[in-house]
């Protein structure tokens, strides 16, 4: 099939911004850093591994000290409108095949449709802030586009990377996500309860498709999940980053950790830095900081800034 790329000027449906590292980034989000034993700044955490480690290098191990942080390593968009990269400032991409998408409804049962982009960006290796080893430092680049994938907007063809969805497709496994919005709401959400999206309901089906769409931001931080849950299974991009078998490297993670990632807005409201809800662990709920977030024709689209938590034996 033969696809005709062109760039279209700003359209009125297409918005965003470009993130600029000074203004749009809760640096505060990092904290707490650990060394060893030591702890700086205050924030969520998870545990951490032993303070003292050592690493395969050749003939002898690599010793060294555990160093943990959250570092700001992926930018995912949250969008209606096919192509519409708001991280890209608004840039409009239009293709001779395009793929529609659902806004909210106001029927009885309240339904949506979104597509996602997730972009790579290592912005602490841009920056040059040290501890090499542990940082991400491939190029920027679009990871994924949803409107290439064909499964996104197909329930029963997204089958074939989550099978397990039949399993946990039942009253019994759904009414466990209240338990899992119930532990993001004090801390991260149980990530032994992979199947739920925490406070923003269920992570399957795996797709663009929000069956119960209660709020916009509500609905952009389930895709969000989803997004970065599909990558998981596909393998693109998307490791494990903590713990103890993070510590000599990256490893293979199938099935997204919730609690290995913190979000962030980005567009269309950026919030301060000393916001207490700056960053949010995966599933918590946004009500009571998404009042006036959203607004019409601008307003609905929006980015988010992914924390990772991090773990390696610096030396």
């Amino acid at each position: 099939m033969y696809f005709s790329l062109i760039i279209l000027p700003a359209q009125a449906s297409c918005f965003g911004n470009m993130i600029n590292p000074v203004t749009d980034i809760c640096w505060s989000c990092m904290y707490p850093i650990t060394i060893g034993n030591t702890s700086i700044g205050e924030g969520l955490d998870t545990s951490n591994p032993s303070p003292i480690c050592k690493c395969p290098d050749g003939l002898f191990p690599r010793f060294g000290i555990q160093l943990g942080f959250w570092e700001p390593v992926r930018l995912v968009d949250v969008t209606h409108t096919p192509y519409c990269f708001v991280s890209l400032g608004g840039l409009q991409l239009a293709e001779g095949v395009q793929t529609g998408t659902q806004k909210p409804n106001l029927g009885q049962a309240r339904k949506s449709t979104y597509h996602v982009h997730v972009y790579h960006v290592p912005i602490l290796s841009m920056l040059n802030l040290g501890f090499d080893d542990c940082l991400e430092s491939k190029a920027p680049m679009l990871l994924y586009a949803s409107e290439l994938d064909p499964t996104w907007l197909d329930d029963e063809l997204s089958f074939i990377l989550n099978p397990e969805a039949v399993a946990v497709g039942n009253p019994v496994s759904q009414m466990a996500c209240a338990t899992d919005c119930t532990a993001a709401s004090t801390s991260f959400a149980l990530d032994d309860l992979y199947w739920c999206a925490g406070c923003q309901g269920s992570m399957f089906p795996v797709t663009g498709h929000i069956s119960n769409h209660v709020s916009n931001v509500q609905a952009s931080l389930l895709i969000t999940q989803r997004g970065a849950f599909r990558m998981h299974r596909q393998g693109n991009n998307m490791p494990g980053t903590m713990g103890e078998p993070a510590m000599c490297g990256y490893y293979n993670m199938p099935t997204m950790q919730k609690s290995q990632y913190k979000t962030q807005m980005t567009y269309p409201m950026v919030p301060t830095d000393s916001s207490t809800y700056a960053c949010n662990p995966m599933g918590r709920s946004s009500v009571l900081w998404e009042s006036l977030v959203s607004y019409p024709i601008e307003g609905e689209d929006f980015a988010y800034l992914l924390w990772r938590k991090r773990n390696c034996c610096a030396s």
